[in-house]
């Protein structure tokens, strides 16, 4: 099934025998002191950058986080959102814990938008999903509750619980995307094999869309782009149909423009052959 997200004037679809959805995750400041600072301060000329160098790597969404202790999120979220369209047309996955700054992005957003994210706990899934259904938006699922599972039989049932519950707001299985859990395999060398056979379990048994902070799996190792441009594919050639993940990494984007003409998802390499072109083009002048 195909899960449909709009802005404006750009419709994105995520579906299994579509092109791969790249949401560009840098609009956030994790990790960030300096654009942490900013949101404090109530600035928000980074995202302004932020946006453009997404939307130049290949981004076919965005994700909009502007979260910090300190700042007032519901505040920016409100003002971040039309500032985002403003500069792209790109669709928006709006990203918060905060219910309130959740509601704000809804709120202040022209179009269909992905909401980023609920898990299964009941207490957030009795509070996210009513707002997900009233703004007719689509929402990220984890298959997590208040544990994060490795195994892959797990995940599937706190998936299914998820959507089942989904369904008692009104919301159909292709408005949602099951977050499978890219871990560390630093830390856990089963990491992307739990990973995959929970995208294959969760595609097949729900038929529903899969998504992961591809990043995530890299972490705290050298080498991340490379890492992360094969665990792309293989998650990819698995049934995965869409990612968060930085859009500035040509290794990465590439991945998976290259399994999308591998895959049959890009017939005759027509989007292949013009992103190179159109590179050749750029070198050129």
């Amino acid at each position: 099934m195909d899960t449909v997200l709009r802005s404006r004037s750009r419709t994105v679809v995520i579906g299994s025998g579509q092109p791969f959805c790249v949401i560009g995750e840098r609009v956030n400041p994790t990790g960030r002191k300096g654009f942490q600072a900013q949101l404090q301060a109530g600035d928000l000329s980074q995202v302004e950058v932020d946006v453009a160098e997404q939307v130049a790597g290949g981004a076919d969404m965005l994700d909009v986080n502007v979260g910090d202790p300190l700042a007032d999120e519901v505040e920016l979220m409100r003002q971040a959102i039309p500032l985002v369209q403003e500069l792209t047309d790109l669709p928006i996955c709006i990203d918060s814990s905060i219910i309130e700054a959740l509601e704000a992005g809804l709120a202040a957003y022209e179009g269909k938008a992905l909401v980023n994210s609920v898990t299964g706990e009941d207490e957030r899934l009795e509070a996210i999903l009513p707002l997900v259904a009233h703004h007719g938006a689509a929402v990220i699922a984890l298959a997590n509750d208040d544990e994060i599972p490795m195994e892959p039989q797990r995940r599937l049932a706190i998936a299914r619980k998820i959507v089942s519950a989904a369904g008692d707001f009104g919301i159909p299985p292709e408005d949602i995307v099951i977050d499978a859990l890219a871990m560390p395999v630093g830390a856990e060398p089963r990491a992307v094999t739990l990973f995959v056979e929970s995208v294959r379990l969760i595609s097949e048994e729900l038929g529903v869309n899969t998504i992961c902070g591809a990043s995530n799996t890299s972490f705290g190792l050298p080498g991340r782009h490379t890492l992360g441009a094969t665990f792309l594919a293989i998650a990819q050639s698995h049934g995965l149909t869409s990612a968060i993940m930085d859009a500035r990494a040509p290794q990465c984007v590439e991945a998976v423009r290259a399994g999308d003409f591998l895959l049959g998802h890009d017939e005759w390499g027509a989007r292949w052959i013009a992103d190179f072109r159109a590179k050749q083009a750029a070198a050129a002048t």
